[in-house]
């Protein structure tokens, strides 16, 4: 498989119904806002998404959920410290940072991907690398309606003395977004590519994430249907550097209402298009 050779940008414009798609723990866990009440999801949420997605497909997982970890490992240092051929670069005379980096690029798809940080308490370890993947933050194109329920459970969490009575945690706080769009760019880095081993096949898999973002994502605060991705934009350069900053690739996606639209009811609602880049293709595919 040969190492990625030429700059990748994508953009994903996605929506979200009557769902949470990354509460605020700062703030009773609502959907996270800016300060021009635009929708946020954070990268971090992203890159676990696409983690999940990655791991559907049969790939080895550095940063696993815990209840979808898939190889017994609670966590990512006993991941690390069960690999034989990372343990042979951690310590005595074959410590070998670099080798160490190397050896956890190639056992898992997402640390050449974003990268990670290997610095573990009662281990003389520090490693640090980083990802050619870069993901950005989700915003909304429009400031987004957020609606807040009261919810209660019909049984108590733990044995009452008084079975009458209920326990102080049957109340809560459940809230949504009604309705918004959001877009989120990424780019991924032919230098670092090379020093994490990331090869094409790997940005195809990358592509397949965005692609399916959203499936087998159920929640309660989620439920299916509720998030979906209408539009995955690829640009490939031609070269390693590329013909155009990212930031004039992104600018090149042109999203928002409708002509006599004054508030959005559904992605119907919304055009969008790519403004053309001279000998800068992109391909358009839609979401799962």
């Amino acid at each position: 498989m040969s190492i990625l050779d030429h700059k990748i940008d994508f953009a994903v414009v996605l929506s979200v119904r009557n769902a949470n798609p990354n509460g605020d723990p700062l703030n009773g866990n609502r959907p996270r806002q800016n300060y021009e009440g635009k929708g946020e999801i954070s990268d971090v949420c992203l890159k676990r998404k696409i983690r999940n997605r990655l791991q559907d497909m049969g790939e080895s997982i550095l940063v696993q959920s815990d209840e979808r970890r898939d190889d017994g490992y609670r966590s990512i240092k006993d991941r690390v410290d069960a690999n034989a051929d990372i343990q042979e670069y951690a310590k005595g005379k074959k410590q070998n940072n670099e080798l160490y980096a190397q050896a956890a690029c190639n056992a898992w798809i997402d640390v050449r991907s974003f990268g990670q940080v290997f610095a573990f308490s009662g281990t003389d370890v520090s490693v640090g690398i980083r990802g050619p993947v870069s993901i950005h933050t989700a915003v909304s194109v429009d400031p987004i309606s957020i609606s807040s329920m009261q919810i209660t459970k019909s049984v108590n969490a733990v044995t009452q003395k008084d079975p009458s009575k209920k326990s102080s945690d049957t109340m809560g706080m459940k809230h949504r977004v009604d309705f918004g769009v959001y877009v989120f760019y990424g780019s991924i880095n032919t230098q670092l590519a090379e020093k994490t081993g990331f090869t094409r096949d790997d940005a195809e898999k990358i592509k397949q994430a965005l692609i399916s973002l959203f499936e087998n994502d159920t929640s309660s605060a989620r439920p299916d249907g509720s998030m979906e991705v209408h539009q995955l934009y690829w640009w490939e350069h031609q070269s390693k550097l590329g013909q155009y900053s990212s930031a004039k690739v992104h600018r090149s996606l042109q999203i928002g209402l409708k002509e006599g639209v004054a508030e959005a009811a559904s992605i119907a609602d919304y055009t969008w298009g790519i403004q053309p880049l001279e000998r800068l293709e992109v391909r358009e595919y839609e979401g799962l």
